[in-house]
C-alpha cells in the first residue's frame, strides 16, 4: 500500500473509532449533553496540543537532531584535518609571504574566548595571501595530495558533510587544487600565466582551510579538551609549538 493511500486509510479509521466511541457513550450513559460538553473540551484544547507539539516538542527535537549531526560532522572534520588539512596547512603557509600579518592572531591560546576566535575568523577572512613557491615544492605539493587521493574521494562520499556548506567548500577547494596540479607532470615548463593560476587556486584553499581549522579548534576548546591541547601544541601557525608537555 503506498504512503499517501496508507496514511487516508489510517485518518479515516482513527476517526471513525473516535465517533464510534463517542456514540457507544451515549448509548451506554445516556448523557449527551455531558458527552457534547467533553467533546467540546476536547476540541478547545486541541489548538494547544499542536502548540505544544510542533513548534516546542518538534524543536527541542530538531535541536538535538541538529546537534547529533554536528557532532558527527565535527568527527568527520577532525579526521580530516589529523588526515590531511593540518600538514596540507603547514605546508601552504610556508608558500604565503604575508603570513607574518595573520601568524599572531593564529597563536591560539588555551583560555581563548568566542570573541577572539570570532576575530581570528575575521581576520582569515580579509587577509590577502601571497603565494609565493617555487616549482619543486610545487610538484612536493602535487605529492603530497595525490598521496591522500583516496582519502578525499571517500570524505566527499560522506553524506553527513552536506549539512556543512562551508566545510565542504573547503573540501571541494582542496579537491580542485589536487584535480589541478594531478593534470600536470612537468613544473619545469609551465607560463607564468598558468602559476599565477596554480597560485590563486592554492590561496582559496589556504584560506579556507584556515577558517574551517578556527571553528573546528573552536569546537575542541568546548566539547575535548585533551584534543585540543594536542592541537594547540601543533599549531601551524605557532612557531614555539612543541608537541612534547
Amino acid at each position: 500500500m503506498k504512503g499517501p493511500i496508507w496514511s487516508i486509510v489510517v485518518g479515516c479509521s482513527l476517526l471513525a473509532t473516535s465517533a464510534g466511541l463517542y456514540f457507544l457513550q451515549i448509548i451506554i450513559f445516556h448523557r449527551v449533553d455531558d458527552t457534547n460538553f467533553y467533546l467540546l473540551q476536547d476540541l478547545a484544547f486541541l489548538p494547544v496540543q499542536v502548540l505544544l507539539v510542533t513548534f516546542i516538542v518538534d524543536r527541542l527535537l530538531t535541536r538535538r537532531e541538529k546537534q547529533n549531526l554536528l557532532d558527527k560532522m565535527n568527527m568527520a572534520i577532525g579526521t580530516f584535518y589529523a588526515e590531511v588539512g593540518v600538514d596540507l596547512l603547514r605546508r601552504l603557509l610556508v608558500f604565503d609571504a604575508n603570513v607574518t600579518a595573520i601568524r599572531t592572531g593564529m597563536t591560539i591560546h588555551m583560555n581563548w574566548t568566542p570573541r577572539q576566535f570570532a576575530a581570528a575568523s575575521l581576520l582569515a577572512q580579509r587577509h590577502v595571501a601571497n603565494m609565493t613557491f617555487s616549482k619543486e615544492e610545487l610538484s612536493a605539493i602535487r605529492q603530497h595530495l595525490l598521496s591522500h587521493r583516496e582519502f578525499l574521494l571517500r570524505f566527499l562520499e560522506n553524506p553527513n558533510l552536506l549539512e556543512h556548506d562551508t566545510f565542504t567548500d573547503c573540501l571541494w577547494a582542496v579537491f580542485h587544487l589536487l584535480d589541478e596540479l594531478a593534470h600536470r607532470t612537468d613544473f619545469q615548463r609551465l607560463p607564468d600565466s598558468d602559476l599565477q593560476h596554480l597560485a590563486n587556486d592554492m590561496e582559496r584553499a589556504y584560506k579556507l582551510i584556515v577558517i574551517e581549522w578556527l571553528a573546528y579548534m573552536r569546537h575542541l576548546m568546548k566539547a575535548y579538551p585533551y584534543l585540543f591541547s594536542l592541537a594547540l601544541r601543533t599549531n601551524p601557525f605557532d612557531p614555539s609549538a612543541r608537541v612534547t608537555v
